[in-house]
């Protein structure tokens, strides 16, 4: 499969995706993958990533291990 068809693939699948958290967890590593490896964040926008983990933590956003393991058996079947 060339370059082209790898994305109209990714696309399409993109476009089916109905789990929020995936569609997080999708979004954070395209964000992720735009900073360049080497470039530091601001002591800012660091505090800023704790505090909104944190509030995800505590209104109970986050998976347990097990929830973590079922997600991947069922995205490594789809």
């Amino acid at each position: 499969m060339d370059l082209k068809e790898e994305l109209k693939w990714i696309h399409s699948e993109i476009d089916k995706l109905e789990d929020p958290k995936f569609i997080e967890t999708l979004k954070n590593i395209l964000k992720n993958n735009r900073k360049e490896s080497n470039k530091r964040i601001s002591i800012r926008q660091y505090n800023a990533e704790i505090d909104n983990s944190i509030s995800q933590i505590e209104s109970g956003q986050t998976l347990t291990h097990q929830q973590v393991e079922e997600n991947l058996k069922k995205w490594g079947k789809e």
